[in-house]
């Protein structure tokens, strides 16, 4: 019973959305055109505990302070983390659970990486990235409860809702109806709809998915080396799914077109949002990240008795002889000692920062397999207020992703009177299915094609400014003009989730005594996220924790044989290091200034490649 209805929620899932009839509307404005009154309005908390990821979660984090927590003071060891990032905050965090003394030392002046948020001199915050909590979130919706941080979450309603690409101004969405269980609230949802694919193409979707359903997570680890594009037509679905449905949901997950992304992402987040009632239900951030998030990790990990240390950025992991870690060596020419050492960096930096001694070793010579994704996040402020959803949309759009209101949609950012908009602009580079990197063009250029955008999607209320030509078309009854924008470009965000990469992404465990490593691009069963990256976090305190209480130490996974066979081949040399300052040099996001780009041009020259010069590279 259970296989054939998750079944039918599984080839219904693919079909586009319709606005059901009694919810057609969101918050106080229907989904069509119209005029716009729209009002807040919160959900109440979902159960997302009811799960047995979430009882995993739990039972894992119950561990820190149980059977892996120390027994007396000669087991507690002083641990040194690089990053500051959600990874590293989780990481510290946990180990403070266990007993130990945690010191994170991060580059910047402000916590999070890549969900990092700052204010500008006019007092507004700028963010990295739109970041959406979901309820299959599990160590986050956990670690929440840790910090009893959950009133901080603005709960939406229970939908998934999408921009009409053939009907400008338009919007459609799946509606999920309180009280029916999944998988049957999912086909439910979108059984009532008809706009986006026929019914004889939603049969010809399910034959393809049901070995998911069948085989389990075997059959989806075994697509990663298939596109999405090369599994819909290996398996015979129609084409018109990758321009109705996959575009937006490649997009939203990796930032990249469905004809680079590893069909593994897409099964992946359909099998657990097909198995969790509430696990597609999403919520906001009351206010930015640093302050909301961070801040609280920051302050349990000091009370502890750990530290978080910024604008102490790492230099050089020192190594003796025999290759094992001696220290730290910050920039100012501190020398951090520890029992235990944790890289929390993102891939590219750890790239960068990995030691001559280590270069040789299969475990680090697979990371050249992993890169970031470049996107890029704007903001975007207007004259007056916009018709909005206090949700995210999913925009269908060639060069945008996903956006929201966040003027209607966030406690902090509200606003009755004017809309801000942020957006994630993707594919923004060839890596990601672009034509263009976007990182190489001027704010201006960028801002000019995401109005040309967003005149589309709010076809009678941008008005034609001859500031940004591609509005030029908009008619009289268009009156909003943009204010103010802000442009963040990440070079290099979550790793690329290309075909064939998950195999590479490294266990905590590493050949290295005292040494492991955190972050969302290591291995773990979510995606490059910020659930990966707290779990992430949390698999390198427990290799930690399982260690100083006496365990044996957690395996190392399996490296792929060509990468052993090539290792000792590699001409190992001084580390890079890393360059300049800032979220970029890091591997976060900033808004580039011609310092910054100068020395990006410089320490990463391929975001500024054509095309053509791209894939020679390649």
């Amino acid at each position: 019973m259970k296989c054939s209805s998750i079944a039918l929620a599984a080839f219904t899932m693919l079909s586009g959305a319709d606005a059901f009839a009694p919810y057609a509307r969101v918050g106080s404005r229907n989904l069509r055109s119209g005029s716009s009154n729209m009002v807040m309005k919160d959900y109440p908390k979902p159960n997302v505990e009811d799960t047995d990821n979430y009882r995993f979660a739990e039972t894992m984090s119950s561990s820190f302070k149980g059977s892996i927590k120390i027994k007396d003071e000669s087991q507690k060891k002083n641990v040194a983390i690089i990053g500051g990032g959600l990874s590293g905050l989780a990481c510290a965090k946990y180990l403070s659970d266990a007993g130990h003394t945690p010191t994170i030392y991060e580059a910047r002046d402000v916590l999070g990486g890549k969900v990092s948020a700052w204010q500008d001199e006019d007092g507004d915050w700028i963010e990295t990235g739109l970041h959406i909590f979901f309820g299959a979130y599990p160590n986050v919706m956990n670690l929440f409860s840790e910090l009893d941080i959950h009133d901080r979450l603005q709960w939406k309603i229970h939908q998934m809702i999408f921009a009409m690409q053939e009907l400008p101004g338009e919007f459609t969405s799946f509606n999920f109806i309180p009280g029916i269980p999944a998988p049957f609230n999912f086909g439910l949802a979108i059984l009532m709809n008809q706009k986006m694919l026929t019914f004889a193409e939603k049969l010809q979707t399910a034959p393809p998915l049901l070995p998911m359903l069948i085989e389990g997570q075997s059959f989806i680890d075994e697509q990663d080396e298939l596109s999405v594009t090369d599994f819909m037509r290996k398996y015979g679905m129609p084409e018109r799914i990758n321009e109705e449905v996959f575009i937006a949901m490649a997009k939203a997950l990796d930032f990249i077109d469905p004809d680079k992304l590893s069909m593994t992402v897409v099964l992946t987040a359909m099998n657990r949002f097909l198995n969790e009632s509430n696990g597609l239900q999403m919520a906001f951030l009351d206010g930015n990240q640093s302050d909301r998030v961070c801040e609280p990790m920051k302050n349990v990990i000091e009370k502890a008795g750990g530290k978080v240390v910024t604008n102490a950025p790492v230099k050089e992991i020192v190594t003796n002889d025999d290759g094992t870690v001696n220290h730290f060596l910050l920039r100012s020419g501190e020398k951090i000692v520890a029992d235990e050492y944790i890289s929390a960096m993102p891939v590219d930096i750890m790239k960068r920062m990995t030691p001559k001694k280590w270069q040789n070793m299969p475990y680090f010579r697979q990371f050249d397999e992993l890169e970031g994704i470049p996107v890029i996040n704007l903001h975007m402020w207007f004259d007056r207020k916009l018709k909005a959803v206090d949700h995210l949309c999913f925009s269908r759009s060639p060069l945008l992703s996903v956006y929201a209101d966040m003027s209607v949609t966030c406690k902090e950012y509200y606003d009755p009177n004017k809309s801000m908009i942020e957006l994630v602009f993707a594919p923004c580079s060839p890596i990601a299915g672009g034509n263009t990197n976007w990182i190489a063009k001027s704010d201006e250029e960028i801002i000019n094609a995401t109005m040309g955008e967003l005149a589309r999607l709010f076809p009678t209320e941008i008005a034609n400014d001859a500031k940004w030509p591609a509005t030029s078309e908009q008619g009289p009854s268009g009156k909003a003009t943009l204010e103010k924008f802000v442009v963040v470009k990440v070079p290099r965000s979550v790793y690329a989730a290309i075909p064939g990469r998950n195999k590479y992404r490294p266990s905590q465990t590493t050949p290295i005594p005292h040494f492991t490593m955190a972050g969302d691009w290591t291995s773990q069963k979510f995606l490059g996220s910020m659930e990966g990256a707290v779990l992430g976090g949390k698999l390198a305190a427990e290799v930690v924790a399982n260690r100083a209480v006496g365990n044996a130490d957690l395996p190392i996974k399996k490296i792929q044989q060509h990468i052993v066979d090539a290792s000792s081949d590699h001409v190992p040399k001084e580390p890079i290091g890393v360059k300049g300052e800032g979220g970029i040099a890091f591997g976060a996001g900033a808004t580039l200034e011609k310092k910054t780009e100068a020395l990006l041009k410089e320490s990463d020259p391929i975001q500024f490649a054509s095309p053509a010069e791209y894939a020679a590279a390649a």
